[in-house]
């Protein structure tokens, strides 16, 4: 990923994980039972010291603080009396996986560190790691539980080996997964078309786009579709990807899913993506695709130019590159809409893992709990439910004076949220401006959204904080709330030991073949070709260990 498009990610959490100070509302009876509730946050009577991992922020601390010993990090010591020491430091996300590796393969680990899905796997297969199916439900908040449990038990069960827990899990928000048609409203208004619901109505619309001088300047210079030269992103999207286009026709690229006879399949390969090829060929062909998309290194640029009409993109674009946008160009109106929709009627997405982080405690460390502990008070710090106003204001203060992302100097990277949170949140707001709810009933995280939504609709576009925020829950968030949609989530999202090897080549090969067949360097039917050689250069000895997987054996 690149930096830019990391940045529009973390752009889009700064709202979505409550960042937002300032809203500090929350009604004494939930204050009160999180300041009562025991032992989740219990204070150790003697200090205690937990060693961890860390990830260094890119952010600069003042002079006097370090990243083990900070405002934040002195914070949560003060009500836990635990030391939180750093065993290792990693400068980015790559850095810090390869360190957790590095401390599995030798053994030498931290008292506690966050890991992904393969790398727990080797921790409880090599029998590292502590069974924490007690300790989280003795000290696990009733807030990290209430997060967790939004998954219906998906993510525990995740973190789950034989019938116990061996990490405690973060929570994907179900809103990250599905791909968004984003179009120009105010180009859809000039030219007398109607918001699309078909893929005839998006070529019509980008036919037009490309044709009829939308932006109004004399020039053929505009863009119907523009796209990203990855072709399919498959779990969680960014800018650009097609795979709504896929899911339109029931194909799933990138995904595991089982045929009508229940055999498991990777998704890539199946017939209905030749359908979804076909068509992108054809708008290619004609012009109604951005000629340059796979030459672009920046996917935004013709968005950011102020060229495209249409492009697809999770709910959070208004944050990036939909705000850089309109900054430059304030007649823009851009509109999120969930389509293409099948033969049916319906909105078919992919669903993302449930969850893809957990944090572990090491097999002996005398208490297990602390880390949970830590879990607990960050959790409700960052969900703004932490009842110690004093303290946080002045938290929020140096946030505020310094640029600083509290979230950044937590021990451990497993921010927590509700899974439906954004949905719940759009429509809430959106009712709440509608006159037909209270917002003085929302809790904190909804109430800021509320406030900026408000402050978006009475001086539109003159904050544009407000505007990323009000157009990222309510056109995006809404978007999704209304749809009539079918979700199908993978079976699988780990790595087998035949993809350590193969996978990445595999990977490049689809890619290519993809993009190949869509700008006309090779014909749809070349899709057959690329099924056979993606079988036989290690596809079916993995799609064999995936199967045994899913059925419950090991692969």
């Amino acid at each position: 990923m690149s930096g830019r498009r990391r940045a529009a990610l973390s752009a889009a959490l700064v709202v979505l994980l409550g960042a937002i100070a300032g809203c500090r509302g929350e009604s004494g009876g939930t204050k009160q039972a999180a300041a009562e509730e025991m032992p989740a946050y219990g204070k150790y009577e003697t200090p205690i010291t937990l060693r961890i991992g860390f990830k260094i922020p890119e952010s600069r601390l003042p002079a006097g603080d370090t990243n083990d010993n900070n405002p934040v990090s002195r914070y949560i010591e003060s009500l836990t009396n635990i030391q939180v020491v750093h065993a290792w430091e990693a400068k980015s996300e790559d850095d810090f996986r390869q360190k957790v590796d590095f401390a599995i393969a030798t053994g030498d680990l931290p008292d506690a560190m966050v890991v992904d899905r393969n790398q727990l796997k080797r921790l409880i297969e090599n029998g590292k790691v502590e069974d924490l199916t007690e300790t989280y439900q003795d000290y696990a908040s009733s807030l990290v539980k209430a997060i967790i449990d939004s998954t219906q038990g998906l993510a525990i069960q995740d973190a789950m080996s034989d019938g116990k827990l061996y990490g405690v899990p973060n929570v994907a928000i179900e809103a990250d997964a599905p791909s968004l048609l984003w179009v120009r409203k105010d180009w859809l208004d000039r030219l007398g078309l109607q918001p699309p619901k078909t893929l005839k109505d998006i070529g019509k619309i980008a036919q037009a786009f490309v044709e009829r001088d939308p932006d109004n300047n004399g020039k053929r210079d505009t863009v119907g579709l523009t796209g990203s030269n990855e072709v399919i992103y498959g779990q969680k999207p960014l800018v650009g990807g097609f795979d709504t286009i896929f899911s339109a026709f029931h194909a799933f690229p990138k995904n595991w899913i089982k045929d009508r006879d229940g055999n498991v399949l990777y998704g890539s390969i199946t017939p209905e993506n030749k359908e979804a090829l076909d068509v992108l060929a054809d708008w290619y062909k004609r012009g109604w695709i951005d000629p340059q998309f796979v030459l672009y290194k920046e996917t935004e640029k013709p968005i950011l130019e102020n060229r495209a009409g249409m492009f697809f993109g999770p709910w959070w674009m208004p944050y990036w590159p939909l705000s850089a946008a309109v900054a430059a160009d304030t007649k823009a109106e851009w509109s999120a809409y969930a389509v293409p929709r099948d033969t049916q009627g319906v909105f078919v997405t992919h669903a993302a893992p449930v969850t893809d982080r957990y944090l572990v405690v090491r097999k002996g460390y005398p208490h297990p709990e602390a880390a949970i502990r830590l879990l607990n008070v960050f959790t409700r710090l960052e969900r703004r439910q932490d009842p110690h106003a004093e303290e946080v204001r002045e938290l929020d203060d140096y946030a505020s004076q310094t640029g600083i992302q509290l979230r950044h100097y937590y021990p451990f990277d497993l921010l927590l949220e509700y899974s439906d949170a954004v949905e719940k949140r759009a429509y809430d707001v959106r009712r709440a401006l509608d006159g037909k709810i209270d917002p003085g009933t929302f809790d904190a995280d909804t109430r800021t959204v509320y406030d900026l939504a408000l402050q978006e609709k009475e001086n539109p576009k003159k904050n544009m904080d407000a505007w990323k925020t009000a157009h990222a829950y309510l056109d995006g968030g809404g978007a999704l709330k209304e749809a009539r949609m079918v979700k199908v989530r993978s079976l699988f999202y780990g790595t087998t030991p035949a993809m350590e090897s193969k996978w990445d080549d595999l990977q490049k090969l689809e890619n290519e073949a993809f993009l190949q067949i869509i700008v006309g360097d090779k014909p749809v039917s070349a899709f057959d070709d690329f099924v056979r050689e993606w079988k036989s250069r290690g596809g079916d000895r993995i799609t064999e260990e995936v199967t045994r997987i899913v059925n419950g054996g090991k692969p």
